[in-house]
């Protein structure tokens, strides 16, 4: 491999060899000491490779590497290994990069006394129980590494993580709009139903794994569109009460995500609303 591009004496952009001649970010102690673009790179002093993933531009993902004190870059990785006994957490460079970019900004607070409440703990453990547990177990990993334990609310951020990494695959914005917009629609749900809807259970699991896809497909420009109608008469006229509260969510769908639901959608969403109806009245 060649040097491309020196962020700093331990980071740079080098483009592999042979292959697809992929443009990826090395990390290792030295790397860029004295050295300069064009010059080949001794893999025995290579200790990290990220490969720029979900199209993210090598220089500015270069960047962000090299703002990480390499020992906290280690330690996301190491975490992340815990959190897969209990979750299969996707392998991304873009995941690793941005824990490590949130434990070195978590620790950094601490040292200097400043502490960050989660006002979305509720919503995250009851929305991303596999994530939360993953991110708990995380955690301890890390705390074990530290002098001073980060606080038990760093959980929460971290289950986002997980969220972002397994569904959107990009901004953090959007799993933060992604749980906003949960939490409204279980509100529209309580209302409807007249009584608080217990989101452990399967069918809410299902509703909520539902949701999450459909954030995919709408971000990607791709919902259901099935061709369902017969279907969709079918369930409209057999659920009329679960077909009426569909239809708020999806008026609250469309407010937030600034783009009109498919048909299909809409008729998935009602057999999820009745099957959480229906699962609250036994």
């Amino acid at each position: 491999m060649k040097i491309l591009r020196i962020f700093n004496n331990n980071v740079v952009l080098a483009r592999e060899d042979g292959g697809e001649h992929r443009e990826v970010i090395l990390t290792g102690r030295g790397l860029g000491f004295q050295t300069k673009p064009g010059q080949a790179i001794d893999p025995a002093n290579i200790v990290r490779t990220f490969v720029p993933d979900d199209g993210r531009d090598p220089d500015n993902f270069g960047a962000m590497v090299a703002a990480i004190p390499p020992e906290h870059l280690a330690l996301a990785e190491q975490a992340l290994e815990a959190g897969r006994t209990q979750l299969p957490i996707p392998r991304s460079a873009a995941l690793s990069v941005a824990l490590a970019d949130h434990l070195s900004y978590a620790i950094k607070r601490l040292q200097d006394g400043i502490r960050f409440e989660y006002p979305l703990r509720a919503e995250v453990s009851h929305l991303y129980p596999a994530e939360f547990r993953a991110a708990q177990h995380i955690l301890k990993h890390v705390n074990a590494t530290l002098e001073a334990p980060l606080d038990d609310d760093e959980a929460v951020s971290i289950a986002l993580h997980l969220v972002n990494a397994g569904f959107t695959g990009g901004d953090m914005s959007s799993t933060y709009q992604m749980t906003g917009v949960f939490t409204q629609l279980f509100d529209v749900l309580e209302q409807a139903a007249g009584r608080p809807i217990d989101r452990d259970t399967v069918n809410a699991a299902r509703f909520i794994t539902h949701l999450r896809y459909f954030f995919v497909r709408a971000n990607s420009g791709k919902q259901l569109d099935e061709g369902a109608g017969k279907l969709r008469s079918a369930i409209r006229d057999s659920y009329p009460d679960a077909y009426s509260t569909a239809l708020r969510l999806q008026n609250v769908l469309e407010l937030r995500l600034g783009e009109p639901l498919a048909e299909d959608e809409i008729t998935y969403l009602t057999l999820h609303v009745a099957r959480l109806i229906d699962e609250q009245r036994d």
